[in-house]
């Protein structure tokens, strides 16, 4: 596998230019605290979306970097889950990294076949057989569908999670795999990993 070398990523340095940017405005606020003339709520409200654009770069950018050593198909992922948040189309992609994972998956249909996006999106459609499974990934290849993975229970901060979500932290509180999540409801995406849920930016044109 490439291994992508974090340290350098161009996206990297875009994150820390926007981190630079949020300091350097929340100093200026500071400095106008003391004039009651000036309101800093609007103001704070933008800082909390900058907050957000950047979490989503940074999950981005992360998701890269667990996934290049253990996969090529970085790219692939991306545009089906693109693709599948656009949709609305719910999906559950389990990659998997150092642990083995027979133990605490329930098998599903076994596939064998190169990944592509193109497959991944036919699996997830609305009304396939295996749409409301979880796909397992290992290198370049989809290992199988319809997996059943272990449910969480931990409560996450006053936040209902659906299914996919408990789902997707359930099998990373166990193992070192990391899993996408695309929501039906929202078209939101995200990835778990270490038994946590971190947003992913999706915005990007598709190829």
């Amino acid at each position: 596998m490439e291994h992508v070398e974090c340290d350098v990523s161009p996206m990297k340095e875009q994150i820390k230019r926007d981190l630079q940017e949020i300091v350097e405005n929340l100093q200026q606020s500071i400095s106008v605290l003391a004039d009651e003339n000036n309101c800093l709520l609007g103001k704070l409200e933008e800082v909390k979306e900058w907050f957000t654009r950047i979490e989503a770069k940074a999950a981005s950018f992360y998701l890269q970097c667990y996934l290049g050593p253990y996969t090529d198909t970085y790219m692939d992922l991306t545009i089906a889950i693109r693709h599948l948040s656009e949709r609305r189309h719910g999906a559950l992609i389990v990659v998997q990294r150092n642990d083995p994972l027979d133990r605490l998956i329930q098998a599903g249909v076994p596939i064998g076949a190169t990944l592509s996006h193109s497959l991944l999106e036919s699996l997830f459609y609305p009304g396939s057989p295996l749409h409301d499974g979880a796909v397992l990934v290992r290198a370049n290849r989809i290992v199988s569908a319809g997996n059943v993975l272990p449910l969480s229970r931990v409560d996450a901060g006053g936040r209902k999670l659906g299914t996919r979500h408990r789902a997707a932290i359930g099998l990373t509180e166990q193992s070192d795999a990391l899993v996408l999540v695309v929501s039906e409801e929202t078209g939101k995406t995200s990835f778990a990993f270490k038994g946590k849920l971190y947003p992913i930016m999706t915005g990007a044109p598709v190829p």
